[in-house]
């Protein structure tokens, strides 16, 4: 199996475009298997979803529906709506694996793999991409 780490700076944006990094990846072995993209964190979590369409302003609306940041919740520490960042992998999974085929991963035109972290204390994240050749 071959992995990197990439460190990605998440800032105030819910959505990370990592697709350039997980092609470019891929695309160093040149083989055939599966890709899988990692996110080590409590509150984040990566999707595959169209971006650049308004999609990114969906999912937050979405998002805010599913998990509203002032819902009371018993897990309270850091800012404001923490709680509920928590709750966000069990609906945007902290894994997802693309079949890579030829070096080139097997994702639709439109879909782009991003990051979803509405987590406001902490900025820096890691994302692991481990490639299983197949």
């Amino acid at each position: 199996m071959r992995t990197t780490e990439l460190r990605v700076r998440t800032g105030d944006r819910l959505v990370t475009d990592l697709t350039a990094e997980v092609r470019a990846f891929a695309a160093e072995g040149g083989g055939d298997g599966l890709l899988q993209v990692f996110v080590p964190h409590a509150t984040a979590g990566v999707a595959l979803i169209e971006t650049g369409s308004g999609s990114e302003t969906d999912l937050a609306a979405a998002i805010d529906r599913l998990v509203p940041r002032d819902a009371g919740y018993a897990h309270a520490h850091g800012s404001a709506g923490h709680g509920g960042d928590h709750v966000l992998p069990a609906f945007v999974a902290p894994s997802l694996t693309i079949p890579v085929v030829a070096g080139a991963p097997q994702f639709g035109v439109w879909q782009s793999v991003v990051v979803v972290d509405p987590n406001l204390d902490n900025p820096d994240r890691t994302v692991r991409l481990s490639f299983l050749a197949g």
